[in-house]
């Protein structure tokens, strides 16, 4: 019996913590200074290259922090970590380079409503020791709620403090997952059609629900958007604590959405060698204005890239097949095609006698084209 070798993973996990008034200060002015430091190597690039046709590079922002920080007007950039500094023209620099690689758009600034506030540090800037994590610059460590273990002798390589809109305090520990190691091979397959009925409908003939998370809370999100709209602009405390609200019922239907999504996915990964889907547009889909919201609420997107990152861990195969190919208008059992198959139309009847489930036969044609695409790719 061939061994599979043991896949060395590395994982981010994160948990939620309850700082002390002196560490969300300390961790606040962070915030600002690496959104300052990013905003101003930025710019410095940007002029650079629109001057002198000249490109800066991490080195040169790196020399320029080093100047900037021995200013008067920018002298507080050494009351904090210099590591979360570091990092933030680290990301300046990937950003350029997905730029230059035509895999993204121009870096933008970030802006202080409505960037992530978040710092990371590498191993100078903390220290792990028997589950106590403190950071550079605290004396205390921060008071995390462990609501999973991390991996046995796990040493964090990096560690990413956040806050979101609702004030929520995150840290986020990147580690080596050895528990992410290849499944038992098995030879089932499945076939996944993502719908709105039905979150999901499997060739097996399985349907999972859509709870419809967004639509649960919507006559609460509308009354808090109300109530934020009637506050008077600026930085005043009851806009602040309006806006806090309305982000608090975002939160909750995301996290409702993340965890379904997390369970589903997990589950399709054991229970199946391959697991098929469409390639859908999502973002071409997004454009129907009587459906936009229903679709992201679904956020098959995210189902897709969970599935694919999840099944890279367990040597698990995910096949996407055309986004053009007629799922639903193909008969499973005779293989002929209906000319037209209206939304509406939840079942039909085949010239062949047999009566098809729409999103069951979808996902039985969805399954066989996989097979299909696995059978012609080359060796």
């Amino acid at each position: 019996m061939r061994v599979v070798p043991t896949i060395r993973v590395k994982r981010a996990f994160k948990y939620r913590f309850y700082p002390t008034s002196e560490q969300a200060a300390e961790l606040a002015r962070t915030f600002g200074c690496v959104r300052k430091v990013y905003n101003l190597a930025l710019t410095a690039r940007t002029e650079a290259w629109s001057a002198r046709g000249e490109r800066i590079d991490y080195n040169a922002t790196s020399a320029l922090l080093t100047a900037w920080k021995k200013t008067e007007e920018l002298a507080f950039l050494n009351e904090v970590s210099c590591v979360p500094l570091q990092q933030a023209l680290r990301h300046l620099q990937t950003a350029f380079s997905n730029f230059f690689a035509k895999r993204a758009g121009y870096p933008r600034f970030k802006a202080k409503r409505k960037s992530r506030a978040s710092a990371e540090y590498t191993r100078s800037g903390f220290r792990f020791r028997d589950g106590w994590l403190t950071l550079a610059k605290m004396t205390e460590p921060l008071a995390i709620v462990w609501s999973r273990p991390l991996p046995d002798d796990a040493e964090p390589s990096t560690v990413t403090v956040s806050q979101d809109a609702a004030g929520r305090w995150f840290v986020s520990l990147l580690v080596e997952d050895p528990g992410a190691d290849p499944l038992p091979a098995t030879d089932v397959a499945v076939g996944v059609d993502a719908g709105l009925d039905y979150l999901l409908t499997l060739s097996t003939g399985e349907k999972i629900t859509n709870p419809r998370h967004e639509r649960k809370d919507r006559k609460r999100l509308a009354r808090a958007q109300r109530e934020l709209s009637r506050k008077a602009s600026g930085d005043g405390a009851n806009r602040a604590k309006a806006r806090r609200k309305v982000a608090r019922i975002h939160a909750r239907i995301a996290d409702r959405r993340r965890d379904l999504l997390h369970k589903l996915t997990t589950r399709l990964v054991r229970e199946n060698q391959t697991i098929v889907i469409e390639d859908l547009a999502v973002r071409n889909m997004l454009k129907n204005r009587s459906l936009s919201r229903a679709i992201s609420d679904a956020a098959w997107r995210e189902f897709r890239d969970m599935l694919e990152c999840k099944a890279a861990w367990h040597r698990r195969q995910v096949i996407a097949v055309d986004r053009w190919f007629p799922s639903s208008k193909l008969c499973s059992a005779c293989g002929v095609l209906q000319p037209a198959m209206p939304l509406n139309v939840r079942e039909w009847t085949c010239a062949c006698g047999i009566t098809h489930d729409r999103d069951v036969n979808a996902a039985k044609n969805i399954l066989a084209a996989g097979w299909r695409c696995q059978a012609v790719e080359p060796a």
